[in-house]
């Protein structure tokens, strides 16, 4: 009886020892978890608030930029730059400055004469007509801001004047005054700095502090006005900057936040770093309109995201409802479980040790009865089979330990062949080339089917411009990359005879030679060695391109209108040679010039399996043509991956494009002196 009770009590502290064992790990799982989801709504929060804030601060400043340069671009601003000392000019110019000056949001503005220096500031508190305040000098400290604006290359300048001296803080918008290419002054207006501030600080909530800085990380607004810069600190280390506010193991993390978010306006990028001393979570958003970066830090402690109050009684709810089950359920179990099967533990002990014919208490009618009927039914039963099978296992597992050896075996050997080609056709690719002579005007989608494939592009740079193409040989997979290798040898030797500035001559050396390395009659009906080509030679200083193709057409867009230069229909290789032309388009600044292969059109995909399609691709053009060639690759990427959905790929795809800048004091680059890498 004892022994009896002593077994139900183990059965009830046992499972209550491994409650209270599961609870140790259930807390501090839910605690992290509280955590985790108090960091992600921080995250969450930090983000809005930031977005939230860079709307608040973008909107009066675009308004203001706007208004400032149709105030520099207008005719009767450039008319009296131009002849300062014309009545009339003077006249006309006067009436219309003071109607912008009623529509700047500090009623002030102020005009520069390059060629004197004379500075005009009207801001309606005096009546003495159009007259300069004082005439610059580049030798003062004070009026660097002006001559370090004018020698830079950007159209427009905004920075923050503060002087204590001065009634008040103005947030200008500096805008050149050109005629021709000509710098005739600078001018623009400006926004009351301590309205501009109050609506942007006024309603930070608790525990949030935001800040504004340039792209060098110079405060330029700051909760602590002596913080911000006054006026002239627009050199290097004049004025404080945020890194040196962070710890100095987060500031290569906030370079790089701010990086990020410079490339990719309109985000908000995160990221946990002390400020001042104290943990903030940071979240930067980059404005392009005022060249600067919004930085919000949150403090994680004094913000309210997750409230006590009820917390803590959820959880003590949780943990009283876990006692009381726990309590249930181990009542239950001693009950209907634990005592049945004591008498049950010397003979399946027996069986255990191996003595199959072990008798097992079979008199009983519920459900432990027929278990241990069962039970000696199956130890006779596995008593045979065991014997039996002991030899059968040791034997099979031997045969399948050495198949499997001398499949794992040739499973490496296959992969490290196909890597290894993989690395050689990459090698071929010219990535090198194109970021060191194009930069950021040159874009690459390249997704072979198999891991090798038989799309490549090339790239060439001459003295006279470049050569771009983009080659789609027969096949993908092995034959695929092997026929990219001969291509590849074939373009070089065509490009050594013809002269890069003739692309349909280049397309013809290449048919010829491929041709001659490749003879028809001497191969199987089965093998394809026909290629797609598509060849553009773009000339800078012509400001022209030049393209033919095989089977490939060249696609120029600027977002509102698209053309397209078709090129041949028969590829090279084609049982009967043909001529190809060259067609010539104009270089657009800000238009992009697509090369395409037919695995992205032809990849299947959409509710009925159909291809791409030329229609959806040019559409598809016509609405990335205007973004940077970065985004327009994400693009083409994303939507063929929406349209492919779960069916596989079904050839290799390949996307060129290039463009010419738009901004025309960063020009297409001008070629290298000497020839360029070949690929």
């Amino acid at each position: 009886m004892a022994a009896h009770i002593g077994l139900r009590g183990k059965s009830v502290g046992f499972l209550l020892l491994a409650c209270l064992l599961a609870l140790l790990p259930a807390g501090l799982i839910a605690w992290t978890a509280v955590n985790q989801v108090r960091d992600h709504f921080a995250g969450a929060y930090a983000e809005q608030y930031t977005l939230l804030q860079m709307q608040r601060v973008s909107a009066p400043v675009s308004r203001e930029l706007a208004l400032s340069r149709r105030f520099a671009d207008s005719v009767i601003t450039r008319d009296w730059l131009s002849d300062p000392a014309d009545p009339d000019h003077r006249a006309r110019f006067q009436a219309e400055a003071e109607g912008f000056r009623q529509h700047f949001a500090s009623r002030t503005y102020f005009i520069v004469d390059h060629a004197t220096g004379d500075y005009y500031l009207e801001d309606g508190r005096r009546d003495v007509g159009l007259a300069p305040r004082y005439r610059l000098s580049p030798d003062r400290e004070r009026d660097a801001w002006y001559f370090t604006t004018m020698e830079s290359s950007a159209t427009y300048d905004i920075h923050v004047t503060r002087d204590t001296s001065q009634e008040r803080a103005i947030l200008w918008v500096n805008v050149k005054v050109t005629e021709n290419g000509a710098l005739l002054g600078l001018a623009g207006g400006g926004i009351d700095l301590s309205q501009f501030v109050r609506r942007f600080l006024g309603n930070a909530p608790p525990g949030m502090t935001p800040m504004l800085v340039d792209t060098r990380g110079t405060l330029q607004v700051h909760p602590d006005p002596s913080r911000m810069p006054a006026t002239g600190d627009r050199r290097e280390g004049q004025a404080q900057r945020i890194q040196t506010l962070v710890a100095e193991a987060d500031r290569e993390a906030l370079r790089q936040a701010m990086h990020d978010a410079m490339r990719r306006p309109g985000t908000v990028v995160a990221l946990e770093a002390r400020l001042e001393g104290e943990p903030r979570l940071l979240s930067v958003g980059y404005l392009p309109e005022l060249q600067w970066l919004l930085v919000t830090a949150l403090d994680l402690q004094a913000a309210p995201l997750l409230e006590g109050r009820w917390l803590w009684p959820m959880l003590s709810a949780l943990a009283l409802l876990l006692a009381l089950l726990t309590g249930s359920f181990a009542y239950t179990t001693h009950r209907l479980i634990l005592a049945p099967l004591q008498r049950l533990k010397h003979s399946a002990q027996a069986i255990a040790e191996g003595h199959y014919r072990s008798r097992l208490p079979t008199e009983r009618s519920d459900e432990i009865g027929e278990l241990s009927r069962t039970f000696s039914h199956m130890a006779r039963q596995v008593e045979g089979y065991t014997r039996d099978l002991e030899g059968q296992v040791r034997e099979r597992t031997r045969a399948l330990e050495a198949a499997h050896e001398r499949a794992q075996a040739t499973h490496r050997q296959l992969s490290a062949s196909i890597q290894y080609a993989s690395i050689i056709q990459q090698a071929i690719l010219p990535e090198d080339a194109l970021a060191r002579h194009l930069g950021h005007r040159y874009g690459v989608l390249w997704k072979p089917r198999d891991v090798v494939g038989g799309d490549f592009y090339v790239f060439r740079a001459t003295r006279g411009g470049y050569l771009l193409g983009l080659v789609d040989c027969a096949g993908h997979g092995v034959p695929g990359a092997m026929m990219t290798m001969l291509a590849r040898a074939i373009i070089d030797q065509a490009l050594a005879r013809e002269d890069a500035r003739d692309p349909a001559a280049l397309l013809g050396e290449i048919d010829r030679r491929a041709r001659e390395m490749l003879p028809a009659e001497r191969l199987p009906s089965s093998i394809a060695t026909n290629m797609d080509v598509g060849l553009v030679w773009v000339d800078p200083a012509a400001g022209r391109l030049t393209y033919a193709g095989a089977k490939l057409d060249l696609y120029a867009s600027d977002g509102e209108h698209l053309e397209r230069l078709a090129g041949h229909r028969r590829p090279l290789g084609h049982r009967r040679p043909v001529r190809y032309e060259n067609r010539t388009l104009a270089l657009r600044p800000g238009w992009s010039y697509t090369l395409c292969s037919d695995g992205f059109l032809d990849q299947a995909g959409g509710q009925d399996g159909f291809g791409f399609g030329t229609r959806r691709f040019e559409a598809l053009l016509l609405a990335q043509a205007a973004r940077p060639l970065e985004q327009q690759m994400a693009a083409y990427e994303a939507a063929l991956r929406d349209h492919q959905g779960a069916l596989p790929q079904r050839d290799d795809i390949t996307l060129l494009a290039f463009r010419l800048d738009p901004d025309p004091d960063a020009p297409f680059p001008t070629p290298p002196e000497e020839a360029g890498d070949a690929r």
